[in-house]
């Protein structure tokens, strides 16, 4: 079998101070190419993130989800396409050496959607506040109750088979994207797992369980995005 060819796409809004570590601690001799998409910082994540070699966009509508569509657009317009396509976040909260642990059950052709669960690794003390946790928990059950899929977390950590990727057809530019993907992939009846992933206190302050506008907008649209494909 030959090597997959495997990008990453790194979301990121003024992590001058974490997304070297995170570029630097991706297992290079795994992936093709490092897509960081700078949300509009006003730090120098754009250009930390530049000068480790990543392929580095612009993308000045905010939004979790307009960053990610930015860098699947990139992809798009590549020459060659990819069989895998890996997101991670530039906070250095998730442990970017664990990549090779989601994208084996893909490169194996036993799963075609793998999600980094922090519920089932192991997690720093203070790494996720108790309304992330009950968040994850309600959001999860939901997609149980609704969608008939057990997911036990909504983690940003993943891995995606390319062509299934394009198949679910992502749509959210803000808060929705994750649970949009996962209960896509439910609806389309694709291949998805859990696996173990750990974590630990993100590098600076998040933008959506940091402050009580950013988790309660979050919580609003990943519970609209939930009913919303029903």
């Amino acid at each position: 079998m030959s090597k997959p060819d495997i990008r990453v796409i790194i979301p990121a809004f003024n992590e001058q101070n974490a997304v070297g570590m995170v570029i630097d601690e991706i297992p290079k001799d795994w992936v093709s190419e490092i897509i960081l998409v700078d949300n509009g910082s006003t730090d120098d994540t754009f250009e930390q993130a530049k000068s480790r070699g990543a392929t580095t966009l612009k993308e000045p509508n905010r939004g979790y989800g307009n960053a990610c569509l930015k860098g699947m657009a990139h992809i798009a317009s590549s020459l060659t396409k990819p069989d895998i396509v890996v997101f991670l976040d530039g906070d250095h909260s998730d442990y970017p050496e664990q990549l090779p642990d989601l994208v084996k059950p893909i490169i194996k052709d036993q799963v075609d959607l793998v999600i980094g669960s922090r519920a089932l690794g192991q997690k720093e003390k203070g790494s996720m506040t108790p309304q992330q946790v009950f968040g994850n928990w309600l959001a999860t059950a939901l997609i149980k109750l609704f969608y008939g899929e057990k997911y036990t977390d909504l983690g940003p950590f993943r891995a995606i088979r390319y062509e299934s990727l394009l198949t679910i057809d992502m749509k959210d530019r803000t808060y929705g994207w994750t649970v949009e993907m996962q209960l896509k992939a439910a609806k389309l009846n694709l291949r998805t797992v859990d696996i173990p992933v750990n974590y630990r206190q993100r590098i600076g302050v998040s933008k959506v369980s940091g402050t009580i506008k950013g988790t309660l907008g979050a919580g609003y649209k990943i519970i609209y995005t939930i009913f919303k494909y029903l």
